[in-house]
């Protein structure tokens, strides 16, 4: 009995990735172009935007990359960006809802202005984004081949700690957004999953002191050290092959360990 498998590969696709400046956005851009695919990358950072651009080239001199300067909060910002992305590609295969933010906030201890100000901003960047650009790429999403969405959520949707509500609010909205959207685009063919990084060298926690980071790494990390962006791009590669077609709704912690370890 013959066994047909799969493709394994992104070649062709078109794929927009917001939060592409720095950190895992900007690692999964570079690994997607070096993969072959098309790739729109949206980010509010625009210079920091334009050298991704350059570096995929660099990697991948026959990649198509378009920088396209978006503030996710806007809503007029994500129609430009879809916009962009289908006139230059004629469609879009695979969303990686990937832009963030973290802010310090206290449900016991803020003044009320401030809690609602980064409340606000928070779960407008970390939630609301990713529904407003999924509705948006929805229709071509139907027309791909393989289409697929990966969020990027946090381990903070499964573990907590004080001091990050909207934070933690936001990252557990987007597991519930992805298990949801996944039940209901299921007979579209187009699968919706999530990551929940952990500790991830990325400027949210460059400026976090090294000693405390190595400390925090021994006693709450299995392996021991915080991720590199690169491995959690690596997932999201996975979970976009047109191979992972019956990998839908799925929660995927990239933590070394973190969440299933308890001191």
């Amino acid at each position: 009995m013959s066994i047909e498998f799969a493709s394994r590969s992104i070649s062709g696709a078109t794929a927009v990735i917001t939060g592409a400046a720095s950190g895992m956005g900007r690692a999964t851009a570079l690994l997607f172009a070096a993969e072959g695919a098309n790739v729109v990358l949206a980010d509010r950072e625009g210079e920091q935007l334009a050298e991704v651009v350059r570096e995929a080239q660099q990697i991948a001199p026959e990649a198509r990359a378009l920088a396209v300067p978006t503030d996710v909060r806007r809503p007029e910002d994500l129609k430009n960006l879809v916009a962009t992305a289908t006139e230059e590609f004629g469609g879009i295969d695979l969303l990686v809802n990937n832009a963030g933010i973290s802010r310090r906030n206290n449900v016991s201890r803020q003044e009320e202005d401030e809690f609602e100000e980064v409340w606000q901003e928070v779960l407008d960047v970390n939630l609301t984004a990713h529904v407003r650009l999924t509705r948006l790429a929805l229709p071509y999403l139907k027309e791909a081949e393989a289409g697929r969405i990966v969020n990027i959520a946090s381990t903070e949707a499964l573990v907590a700690q004080a001091g990050l509500i909207s934070y933690s609010a936001s990252k557990s909205g987007v597991v519930g957004i992805t298990r949801s959207t996944a039940i209901e685009l299921a007979e579209f063919g187009i699968t919706v999953n999530a990551i929940c990084p952990g500790p991830i060298e990325t400027g949210m926690t460059h400026e976090y002191d090294p000693e405390a980071k190595a400390k925090y790494a021994r006693r709450r990390v299995p392996m021991r050290r915080y991720g590199r962006p690169e491995e959690v791009a690596q997932m999201t590669l996975n979970l976009c092959l047109p191979a992972s077609s019956y990998v839908t709704g799925a929660v995927i912690p990239v933590d070394g360990g973190m969440s299933m370890f308890h001191v």
